[in-house]
């Protein structure tokens, strides 16, 4: 009689592989989430909001200030995002979701939950909340693909003209000419 070992499973892993997989990318996971809940909130959902935001930046503190205005900006715009959050956090808790994978896992499932991640990403990493006329941006310098590249690169804080200068479209002031 074979032993556990030896038995293998459909896709060609042992069991004891497996769970061990399992196991680690639940300790990974699980390591992201107690330092975002550290920094105090006022809600359980925004405690969801954090440890959701720390998961998909793939940091263990976030700005507990700027949370905050991005996760009022986004229940601005969609009142039942919190559950959205709350929903796919269990998702990733009970599924033990590999991180890296999130996306292409929630999108190869039409999952309701894949605008979710996306929208916690760009408001993350661009410092946006909302597209099109209803864009706003939170955070410029203090986004995270700013603070991430800050000991080499400071993003520009002020234009490099008169006042205005950027809404100008240069085509026309180059006809001007």
């Amino acid at each position: 009689m074979n032993s556990l070992n030896e038995i293998h499973s459909p896709n060609g892993l042992k069991p004891t592989r497996r769970a061990l997989l399992k196991g680690l990318l639940t300790a990974y996971t699980a390591s992201l989430i107690p330092f975002a809940l550290a920094e105090p909130i006022d809600s359980k959902e925004q405690g969801a909001f954090l440890a959701l935001s720390a998961i998909i930046a793939g940091r263990q503190s976030l700005d507990n200030v700027l949370a905050n205005n991005l996760y009022q900006a986004l229940m601005a715009d969609d009142p039942t995002f919190a559950k959205g959050v709350e929903g796919l956090l269990a998702l990733i808790n009970e599924r033990h979701l590999d991180p890296s994978q999130l996306q292409k896992t929630l999108d190869d499932e039409k999952s309701s939950f894949a605008t979710v991640p996306r929208l916690i990403a760009t408001a993350w990493f661009m410092g946006v909340v909302g597209s099109g006329n209803k864009a706003r941006c939170l955070a410029y310098e203090y986004a995270l693909n700013a603070v991430m590249v800050a000991d080499v690169l400071k993003p520009p804080t002020y234009a490099y003209g008169p006042y205005g200068s950027w809404a100008r479209h240069p085509i026309a002031e180059v006809k001007n000419v």
